[in-house]
């Protein structure tokens, strides 16, 4: 038939599905911190130096990798191939919550949340200096650098809408601050671009951030960025059941935090 013939009552449509193939990425066990998992979806929680997805430089060894590992035959087929749907991807160095489908409906569910903004997303953040003022929102376009292009960078034309809300929650020492931050759009290294543009870079990001070099030992040594993200939570995509993860925040950016000392906020 035609994609223009007209539905005719008592026709009758055969739609014939194949078996989804083993996916193109191999499997690769290795262990993972599962929070919540169904048939229909995973959320785990990554640690930082995990690649999400294989691209150029990282073929292997990553989060889907593992996924496909620890899933085995629950994955129902994603594209034809058995292997698990990535709705949002956390940078390498980033640590935190992530969830990914299983099934094909399960990431169209997901996806269509993500499109809508209506996903919850908080994230911790160490950052050189304290903003002010001490809470609000972090606005400007992001793009591709035109100075480095592996950066991204606040565009003056072009770029996508970004919006990130931040509040501080603590000082850490005299040099640095911990922000509880909220994402309303996902642009790529959004946190870390609308951080340094700010003038408060994440502590211990090698792309955006310098080192300080009268900051506490402790600061000036951490060897990642200072993000994690501790906060997720999103409508199930099959059972529209609310569902909300959290956790304290993760557990290397805890011992910097411990090592140095803090001053809460005033609210």
């Amino acid at each position: 038939m035609k994609a223009s013939d007209r539905v005719r009552a008592g026709l009758t449509f055969a739609i014939i599905l194949p078996e989804p193939i083993d996916a193109t990425p191999a499997p690769q066990p290795m262990a993972l911190d599962v929070l919540y998992e169904d048939e229909h979806l995973i959320v785990i929680d990554k640690p930082p130096g995990l690649v999400v997805h294989p691209a150029p430089g990282n073929p292997d060894g990553t989060l889907v990798n593992a996924l496909i590992a620890h899933c085995g035959p629950s994955l129902a087929g994603i594209g034809g191939e058995r292997r698990p749907g990535i709705v949002h991807r956390l940078d390498k160095d980033t640590s935190g919550l992530m969830v990914a489908a299983k099934t094909e409906p399960a990431l169209a569910g997901l996806a269509k949340q993500f499109a809508e903004r209506s996903v919850l997303r908080a994230y911790k953040a160490v950052v050189w200096g304290v903003p002010s003022p001490t809470a609000g929102t972090f606005l400007g376009n992001i793009g591709r650098s035109p100075r480095n292009r592996k950066k991204m960078a606040v565009v003056k034309t072009g770029g996508k809408p970004a919006r990130t809300h931040y509040r501080l929650e603590a000082r850490i020492g005299d040099a640095a601050s911990l922000l509880d931050c909220r994402l309303e759009t996902g642009r790529t290294h959004q946190i870390r671009v609308h951080l340094a543009h700010a003038g408060h870079p994440l502590v211990g990001d090698p792309l955006y951030g310098a080192k300080r070099a009268s900051a506490p030992a402790p600061l000036r040594a951490f060897s990642r960025q200072a993000l994690d993200a501790h906060l997720l939570g999103f409508t199930h995509p099959w059972s529209g059941k609310p569902l909300r993860f959290e956790r304290r925040v993760f557990k290397d950016i805890k011992e910097l935090i411990d090592l140095v000392g803090t001053t809460k906020a005033r609210q």
